[in-house]
């Protein structure tokens, strides 16, 4: 009898897994808009798969110019729903500008692309 009782807990805790997983995954693509693609396929990264200097990269590629930083936040905050720490951001994009990595220090907390500019 007990070996019954645990075949059935093995097995409802297994149930009890999945629909977990999947009620997580319903929630993440509420996050979503309607008509919004999602995942890579689509063009647009999920923000749970982009690091802040790939979503920095994905606004400063799209206006074609360069931003000061306040406006880096507030267009990750708009296109992906998510709040960046500016100072995080800040560091992170000063790495990169001084390895010559993607991006270019245009300004006082001013950043563009790196292929964006001429050289």
């Amino acid at each position: 009898m007990e070996d019954i009782a645990a075949v059935r807990d093995a097995v409802l805790e297994v149930i009890e897994s999945s629909l977990d997983a999947q009620l997580k995954a319903i929630r993440r693509l509420r996050a979503f808009p309607p008509g919004q693609p999602l995942g890579r396929r689509g063009g647009r990264v999920a923000k749970e798969g982009m690091s802040q200097v790939d979503m920095a990269h994905d606004i400063l590629a799209s206006s074609g110019q360069p931003l000061h930083i306040n406006e880096i936040l507030a267009g990750i905050k708009g296109r992906f729903k998510t709040e960046v720490d500016r100072e995080s951001l800040v560091s992170a994009l000063s790495k990169r500008v001084a390895r010559g990595d993607r991006f270019r220090r245009t300004g006082k907390n001013v950043f563009a692309l790196l292929r964006s500019l001429p050289q």
